[in-house]
């Protein structure tokens, strides 16, 4: 009997080769219900399918084209609620071995310019959910800065017509989900680590997150300018009786020129784990991998990317590349580094995505637990990664 993962891999191969040889394909249409402008209100169902091909200098293990992952995006609209649910499923070994929640939310509308969230949610910390245009994403998605969605409610107001403000308490993380023990998870939180005997273990909460976001008006000149900064306060429990607590703040601007956006987030991470045993660094887990976080550091993320329309016939192509630096303020703990040079070419609905990765000091690019904490000994390490992605 053929295996499911055969059925899998051929549909993945074969929305991959039609990504470059069927350019006259029509446009997948939004599969949705009703209108936004009803109390019954509007379903949207999106998401992707991606397979990847991935080369490293540090491994062998890959070389060959397998599926990757699937999300699946639930949105509601209507006159006074909202909502939103996301879920993905990951393959490292087997189909769907770890599979996770990412958002699951309900918010209403209190007036036009001003609305509240509750549930699993991105926390409004950064300039936005994304801090650069790469689908790997940048070394403060691994640290638990960027991308984390946690248990909680938000208050989001618009102030005039450049203003956004958000406000927003979590009680706690959001938890694992599928997959192997309490890393398997998709945002990066404290867990507890492999051997209790000799690590404290730390438990996030009551995490309160403030957000603006300014516009600043330039009159009649094309470029768009937005500045903004976040902070978050937290309380961190520890095993050992004692609580310590995370102030983490960053300070962040996009501008836009026609095609072209940069993005630029500078910050800082102060965690007191309130450890006897380990002071300067906490276990912190996500994707199934378990590693150390060192508690202050300093960081900084650049972004730059750019869109053109009809690159080739109906091909839009954007280039980007990013930089993330997170710099820890123990001495010893060496710097961690992660470069992304990029491009994505986009036909209707489907996607070929190239990156170059280099990362040093990185965990998921040739490190080991020890890369955001003390450092490794791996020195430079690069990663090819190709990405076959159909949108629907």
């Amino acid at each position: 009997m053929t295996s499911p993962h055969f059925f899998i891999k051929l549909f993945v191969l074969v929305n991959s080769a039609a990504l470059v040889t069927i350019p006259t394909l029509a446009k997948a249409e939004i599969v949705s219900w009703g209108n936004a402008d009803t109390n019954l209100g509007k379903l949207t169902v999106s998401g992707w399918v991606r397979a990847n091909y991935q080369d490293k200098d540090y491994s062998d293990n890959d070389h060959k084209l397998k599926f990757n992952a699937a999300k699946i995006d639930l949105k509601y609209d209507a006159k006074q609620f909202y909502g939103n649910v996301e879920y993905r499923c990951y393959q490292e070994d087997t189909l769907c071995d770890f599979s996770t929640l990412v958002n699951a939310n309900l918010g209403y509308k209190l007036t036009a310019d001003s609305r509240i969230t509750v549930g699993l949610q991105d926390m409004p910390f950064g300039i936005s959910r994304f801090w650069t245009s790469s689908w790997y994403g940048s070394s403060l998605d691994n640290v638990g800065l960027e991308d984390t969605h946690n248990l909680g409610i938000n208050w989001q107001q618009q102030l005039g017509q450049n203003t956004r403000l958000d406000l927003a308490y979590f009680a706690r993380d959001g938890g694992n989900y599928g997959g192997l023990g309490g890393a398997a998870r998709y945002s990066a939180n404290y867990v507890k680590p492999d051997n209790p005997s000799l690590d404290d273990t730390i438990k996030e909460k009551n995490m309160w997150v403030a957000r603006v976001n300014q516009k600043i008006p330039l009159d009649s000149s094309p470029i768009k300018l937005n500045v903004g900064g976040s902070y978050w306060y937290s309380d961190l429990e520890n095993n050992n009786g004692r609580t310590g607590h995370r102030n983490a703040w960053n300070i962040f601007s996009h501008l836009n020129y026609q095609k072209a956006n940069l993005t630029v987030t500078a910050g800082q991470n102060r965690a007191k784990n309130e450890s006897l045993v380990e002071p300067n660094y906490t276990t912190v887990g996500s994707f199934e991998s378990k590693y150390y976080v060192a508690n202050k550091a300093n960081y900084y993320v650049a972004n730059f990317d750019y869109h053109i329309d009809d690159f080739y016939k109906d091909y839009d192509l954007s280039p980007y590349i990013s930089y993330a630096v997170f710099d820890k303020d123990q001495s010893g703990f060496a710097t961690s580094f992660r470069t992304i040079l990029g491009a994505q070419l986009d036909i209707h609905q489907f996607s070929l995505v190239t990156e170059y990765i280099m990362g040093k000091n990185d965990v998921f690019i040739g490190g080991d637990a020890n890369s955001l904490a003390k450092g490794d000994f791996a020195g430079n390490s690069k990663l090819l990664n190709l990405l076959f992605i159909y949108k629907f």
